[in-house]
């Protein structure tokens, strides 16, 4: 017979983590460009929406199908066994399946802004097919991990690393996107373009968690069930905190002023350390796991950026990978029936080690297997037009995610390059400030020069202008079209009569460098010979001010490097003859 509180428990779980797709869709949005928005969507959409079809082909019959060798469960296509409990089986399907959208959407972060979108939809169906099904039957489905005792209650494992070491080799197979690390290797930040829109995803994950751990009990009966409910929600909750907590300390200390994107990433990875033993620790424990979890998301995110130079947008990697195999294996330190601190010896310790090690290697080899097979095949990446236009567009003929509401562009510092780098040309720009001032005469001619440019080519047009010196910009985002009436452009079947496109406004004041020089610069980067390119205006400025020190004109307009220069030498000698006089 079945349990009405069971089935319902059990549904209101799935409903609870099928919601987590709207978080980590909002999270990853948030933490990548707004040319890529509707991009990072569809395929979050389309994880869930393949995912389905390929656990109810052949997916749940892999993992909780009868055990063969302990190693892959008997095939079942379609679902047509019986694995009813006190529930349904299709309650404890779709329970499962929503599970399977979540390691597979993981990916998606890690490997955003410049991954084909074809070739995505085929990594998400082979995952939720056979991959993902396999090592969960291995620990959930009465494999041979299962058999020697490995636990993983919720899915650190099971789900999170396996997420996490796909998300890793993605991003490596597909390498860096265009900007990320200059050309001696330094990391260049690029900014999600909405940290709101981050902040919301964490708090809708944060919220669906209590269901995907809570709901992990697959039971609401009997006094113990009950008990084990509370301290895993509220182990849940303590675990997440408790890493936010340590995580803004830490990068208070580290970079000086709390970091908001970070802490985020620390929540998240106390949610999934603890996912794997949120059931057989105490509070304590609990505490502990999250407080560990901190110094190695900081490190690990830090690490995999600027040492191992994979491109993570969203930090997928250090919260799902790192936080997903740490969690496992401090469930063997703190376990209260079986933990090494709890007098349960070394066994549950190396256990736990041997299935983290086994799921990652299985996991790693057959991803670098299917995504070789699809660049191979298919293509994995975009071309470098595709990336710097954008992905909405260029995948899904979208002009933009906000319509006619336009998002503040964030310009990062070198987060597209210029290529080839425009170098400055002999001539006036050269010499020195007290030298092209004489040149240029008693009353030097200002002009303004305005630009108007898609907003995906702002970074590159920034770059181009700051190589023949200008830097001093002001850069506005606004809307409208040219004699074209925007691109054309459909929605829902219907076109659109005029489209206002997202477009920003470069302007700049120059003087010492010509404005021919400037319109050239401009020009290289943004022409593609199509309508929408831009157009760039020039305009007689009659006079410069500067507030801060009451220069005028050329005075106003530019920095003096050499005073710059030796104001700083002498700063330095002054501070050496004080460390002299100090030692003497």
């Amino acid at each position: 017979m079945f349990s009405s509180v069971d089935t319902i428990w059990v549904l209101l779980g799935a409903i609870l983590v099928f919601f987590m797709q709207a978080g980590f869709a909002m999270v990853e949005t948030g933490f990548t460009r707004a040319k890529n928005a509707g991009n990072i969507i569809m395929k979050n959409l389309m994880d869930f929406c393949i995912g389905s079809v390929a656990v109810w082909v052949l997916g749940f019959g892999i993992m909780f199908g009868s055990d063969i060798s302990g190693i892959i469960g008997k095939i079942d296509f379609l679902i047509r066994g019986n694995y009813d409990s006190t529930f349904p089986t299709y309650a404890f399907a779709i329970f499962q399946t929503v599970f399977c959208a979540t390691a597979a959407t993981i990916v998606s972060g890690a490997m955003a802004e410049r991954t084909k979108f074809s070739a995505y939809c085929i990594y998400s169906f082979v995952i939720s097919l056979v991959i993902y099904p396999i090592s969960g039957h291995w620990i959930w489905g009465g494999g041979w991990l299962s058999a020697r005792g490995f636990h993983d209650f919720a899915g650190s494992t099971a789900v999170h690393m396996v997420g996490g070491v796909a998300a890793m080799v993605g991003a490596f197979l597909l390498g860096p996107r265009i900007g990320k690390y200059d050309a001696e290797g330094h990391v260049r930040a690029i900014p999600g373009h909405s940290l709101t829109l981050g902040a919301l995803g964490v708090f809708i994950l944060w919220f669906a968690w209590f269901g995907f751990n809570g709901g992990s009990t697959v039971s609401a009966t009997g006094d113990k069930t009950l008990v084990s409910m509370g301290s895993i929600i509220f182990n849940t909750n303590l675990a997440a905190a408790t890493a936010a907590n340590a995580v803004m300390i830490i990068t208070w200390l580290r970079y000086g002023k709390p970091d908001v994107s970070m802490t985020l990433n620390g929540a998240l990875g106390g949610l999934v350390a603890i996912t794997a033993g949120c059931d057989a620790v105490s509070p304590a424990g609990a505490f502990l796991i999250g407080l560990i979890t901190a110094p190695v998301l900081v490190f690990g995110i830090e690490f995999i950026d600027q040492k191992l130079k994979i491109d993570d947008p969203v930090g997928a990697i250090g919260v799902h990978g790192v936080c997903g195999a740490l969690g496992t294996i401090l469930t063997g330190l703190f376990a209260l029936d079986g933990g090494l601190f709890y007098g349960g010896g070394s066994s549950m310790v190396a256990v736990q080690l041997v299935g983290v090690a086994a799921v990652a290697a299985w996991t790693s080899v057959t991803m670098a297997i299917v995504f070789s097979v699809i660049k191979a095949f298919v293509g994995l990446r975009v071309s470098r037009d595709e990336e710097v236009e954008g992905l909405d567009i260029r995948e899904h003929a979208l002009a933009s995610s906000y319509a006619d509401f336009m998002p503040v562009i964030l310009a990062s510092a070198g987060a597209t390059a210029v290529e080839p780098a425009l170098s400055a040309a002999p001539g006036i720009d050269t010499v020195s400030l007290a030298e092209a001032k004489k040149m240029l005469g008693e009353h030097p001619k200002m002009t303004k020069v305005e630009i108007y440019a898609n907003p995906k080519k702002v970074d590159v047009l920034k770059e181009a202008l700051n190589d023949i010196g200008i830097t001093g910009l002001t850069v506005t985002a606004v809307t409208g079209c040219g004699a074209q009436k925007g691109k054309k452009e459909i929605y829902r079947g219907a076109e659109m009569k005029m489209t206002l496109l997202p477009k920003v406004r470069v302007e700049t004041v120059v003087c010492k460098v010509p404005v021919s020089k400037v319109v050239e610069a401009a020009k290289s980067v943004l022409y593609t010979g199509s309508a929408g390119d831009g157009k760039i205006f020039v305009y007689d400025v009659e006079n410069v001010i500067r507030v801060s020190t009451g220069e005028e004109g050329f005075d106003a307009l530019q920095y003096d490097y050499d005073k710059e220069r030796e104001e700083g030498i002498e700063a330095l000698k002054f501070d050496y003859e004080r460390q002299v006089n100090e030692a003497s």
